[in-house]
């Protein structure tokens, strides 16, 4: 019987206490710091960088803004820049160089209402011309754009993949700006990610309330029965983000409303999709092994982000306050 130090661990390696309301937490790429976005009691927003040092989280630097920050990506940024886009209370989206962060680089008035989310891509080797940001809202909208050219207004439920292809210097979207499928999970959605930006389709995972999970296999699509998944009862409260590791795309981790991690792996079946009776292709579902799960605090784990360069690290935090680097373990052999 295999030892259960065998498994993964999950190490709280440092927590911080903040004296503001933290909403989202990003590790900056290609260094030891992250970035905590949130608001303080007074009503203004705040951004705060720290620095690992020596098993401490060191403040860097603080600014305070006039508005709540809710949400924060590097999605679409480069490397060389790493400008972080922000969404804030008032539906502002702002793009800071944290090294001079007191005027942002980049502002629009993208929505009347708080963005409660925002993703990008182009930030892994697409190229500038690539770089894409989209904003989720209360207001039921999704809007895409890039920072030089107008802000496009979608329905939030015809979320979709963009893919991006470049011929004989022309850039192409693969998918077209439609709907490609709707799938009821009977629970609201707290969270999806795929499992990958820069690949073609393969796996999407979405969150919702009630603690329950579903894994989309994406590869083929069904005429009726759409694409194959599985779904997990994971938590015993809602499940609000999930992430997975940059190093492996089929572990991820999701962040439940009790406060506790929950540690995943995906597990591909023998073959990916089979024939229906009348010969169409039909997608096979996986399985997901949960490899560990800890309780960090009593309230919601509300933001989870992994280190994109050091496989196992990963920054969040919650409704408590708090923000805590975690040492992930073993990943390298599950």
């Amino acid at each position: 019987m295999s030892s259960p130090l065998a498994k993964p661990q999950i190490i709280a390696h440092i927590q911080k206490s903040l004296n503001y309301t933290v909403f989202d937490s990003k590790w900056i790429p290609c260094s030891a710091k992250f970035v905590c976005l949130g608001n303080f009691a007074r009503g203004t927003g705040v951004i705060q960088i720290y620095e690992v040092q020596h098993g401490e989280a060191q403040l860097v630097k603080e600014v305070e803004k006039p508005k709540p920050i809710k949400c924060g990506t590097y999605g679409a940024t480069s490397l060389q820049q790493r400008h972080i886009a922000t969404g804030d209370f008032e539906g502002n989206l702002n793009i800071w160089n944290l090294e001079t962060p007191e005027v942002p680089v980049y502002s629009a008035k993208a929505h009347k209402e708080i963005i409660n989310c925002i993703d990008g891509v182009g930030g892994l080797g697409l190229g500038m011309e690539h770089q894409r940001l989209s904003l989720e809202v209360e207001m039921e909208l999704l809007r895409f754009g890039t920072p030089d050219k107008e802000i496009h207004q979608l329905p939030t439920w015809s979320l979709w993949r963009e893919r991006l292809r470049e011929t004989a210097g022309l850039l192409h979207l693969v998918m077209p700006l439609m709907i490609r499928i709707a799938v009821f999970v009977l629970n609201g959605v707290c969270s999806v990610e795929f499992d990958r930006k820069d690949i073609n389709m393969n796996k999407l995972v979405a969150t919702s309330l009630e603690g329950k999970f579903h894994v989309f296999d994406m590869r083929t699509q069904h005429s009726t029965k759409g694409f194959a998944s599985v779904s997990e009862k994971a938590h015993k409260s809602t499940i609000w983000q999930v992430r997975h590791l940059p190093q492996n795309r089929d572990i991820f981790m999701t962040a439940g409303g009790a406060g506790n991690l929950h540690l995943w792996k995906y597990e591909y079946p023998a073959e990916r999709s089979k024939k229906d009776s009348d010969g169409v292709d039909v997608g096979v579902a996986g399985t997901v092994n949960l490899l560990q799960n800890v309780t960090l605090s009593t309230q919601p784990i509300a933001s989870l982000d992994w280190s994109p360069d050091k496989q196992g690290l990963c920054v969040c935090s919650g409704f408590d306050q708090c923000v805590r680097v975690l040492i992930v373990t073993k990943l390298n052999v599950v």
